[in-house]
C-alpha cells in the first residue's frame, strides 16, 4: 500500500488530495495519513496543505521495496522482489531462494554487500547508501550452453538505462563490464545451477558504482562511478527500474529468438572492444588479436594480423586503452 501512496505523490506534478488517494486505495483519510507519516520519517520531503492535500518535494536516495515499485509500472516484474539493508551477497540470497522454490524473474537488491564478490573469485566492493547491488532470478528454458548469453542481454540492459537516465554514453566491454569514459562503473556475475542434464536457475548479479566518490588506492585509476562521470547524483531507485524494465522486456526476446539477433547491433555500436586490438589469456595462453564484435551467439569475433577470424567464447579479455592496458 505504502508503494502505491508513494507512486501517486511521484506521479503529480502538484497536489494529490487525501480523499482521491482513498478513493483509489480503498482506504480511510487516517489510513492515509499513516502511511504519509511513515514516508516522512524514512526520509520523503511530503508538504500537506488543508483543502489541496499532499504534494512531494523531494525523495531520499533509498532501494527500499517501497522505492523500487513506485518507479516500475505494474507487472513489470515477474517474480518475487525483496530489498535488504544488508546481505552477505545478492547472488547468494538468489541461490538460496532459488534452492527454495523462488519464481523466475525474482529480484534480490542490497544497500550494502558484506560478501560481495565479481568473475573469478574477485571481491567487489559494496558500502553503503551510494550504489546498486541486485541479482536476477532466472528459470529459463535454454540448452545449457546458451546461459552464459545472459550476461549480454543483462549488459545490454543496464548500458541503455545508464544512458537514458544519465545523460551519459556508456559502452560495453565483453563479456561483463559497463565502461564510462575507459574506467568500468558495472560488473556482471552470472551463475547457473544445474539438475541432472537441465538448468534449475541462473543467478544474474549486477554491481554498479552510482554515487561514490571515493575509490580504494588498487581500482582507483581503473573504476570510476556514474556521479563522478555526470557531474550529478543518481537516484537508485529510478536507474533500477529502468534496468530491470529493459532487462525483463529483452530477456522475453531472447527467450523467443533463443539467441541474440534481435540485439546484435545495437550491443555491437555499444562494445569498447570494436577496432581495438585484445589481449585474450585462455587457458594460460596469451595471444593478441583486433577485435571485431559479437556474432548472435555471444561470441566475442577477433581477427589476427592475416585477416583470419576466430571466435571466443571465453577467458580473461583486456582492451587496450581500457583499465590501463596500453
Amino acid at each position: 500500500m505504502k508503494e502505491k501512496i508513494l507512486e501517486f505523490l511521484k506521479q503529480q506534478e502538484g497536489f494529490i488530495s487525501g480523499q482521491r488517494i482513498c478513493d483509489e486505495l480503498g482506504v480511510s483519510r487516517t489510513a492515509v495519513w499513516k502511511y504519509m507519516n511513515s514516508l516522512k520519517k524514512e526520509g520523503y520531503e511530503i508538504e500537506s496543505v488543508t483543502r489541496k492535500g499532499y504534494r512531494l518535494l523531494q525523495s531520499p536516495d533509498l532501494l527500499t521495496r517501497e522505492a523500487v515499485l513506485s518507479c516500475i509500472k505494474k507487472g513489470e516484474i515477474p517474480g518475487e522482489l525483496c530489498c535488504f539493508e544488508s546481505i552477505d551477497s545478492t547472488n547468494e540470497e538468489a541461490k538460496r531462494r532459488g534452492e527454495a522454490g523462488a519464481p523466475d524473474g525474482s529480484i534480490y537488491v542490497a544497500d550494502n554487500q558484506t560478501n560481495g564478490k565479481g568473475r573469478r573469485g574477485r571481491t567487489w566492493l559494496s558500502p553503503s547508501g551510494e550504489d546498486i547491488f541486485f541479482t536476477i532470478l532466472l528459470r529459463p528454458d535454454l540448452p545449457l550452453n546458451s546461459v552464459s548469453m545472459l550476461t549480454l542481454v543483462a549488459a545490454s540492459a543496464v548500458a541503455e538505462a545508464v544512458d537514458k537516465v544519465t545523460g551519459q554514453e556508456c559502452q560495453i566491454k565483453w563479456p561483463n563490464d559497463i565502461v564510462l569514459n575507459r574506467k568500468k562503473v558495472c560488473g556482471i556475475l552470472t551463475e547457473m545451477n544445474m539438475e541432472i542434464d537441465s538448468i534449475a536457475y541462473v543467478v544474474v548479479g549486477v554491481g554498479i558504482n552510482v554515487n561514490r566518490m571515493e575509490f580504494r588506492e588498487d581500482i582507483a585509476e581503473t573504476a570510476t562511478s556514474l556521479k563522478k562521470e555526470s557531474g550529478h547524483s543518481i537516484e537508485r531507485a529510478e536507474l533500477l527500474s529502468e534496468i530491470l524494465s529493459a532487462f525483463f522486456r529483452d530477456y522475453k526476446l531472447f527467450l523467443e529468438k533463443q539467441d541474440l539477433s534481435p540485439f546484435l547491433e545495437s550491443y555491437n555500436q555499444k562494445l569498447v572492444n570494436v577496432g581495438r586490438e585484445v589481449k585474450i589469456i585462455k587457458k594460460g595462453e596469451e595471444i593478441i588479436r583486433t577485435a571485431i564484435g559479437i556474432n548472435d551467439r555471444g561470441e566475442l569475433i577477433v581477427q589476427d594480423a592475416e585477416g583470419n577470424t576466430e571466435h571466443i567464447f571465453s577467458g580473461e579479455v583486456s582492451v587496450r586503452g581500457i583499465y590501463g592496458y596500453v
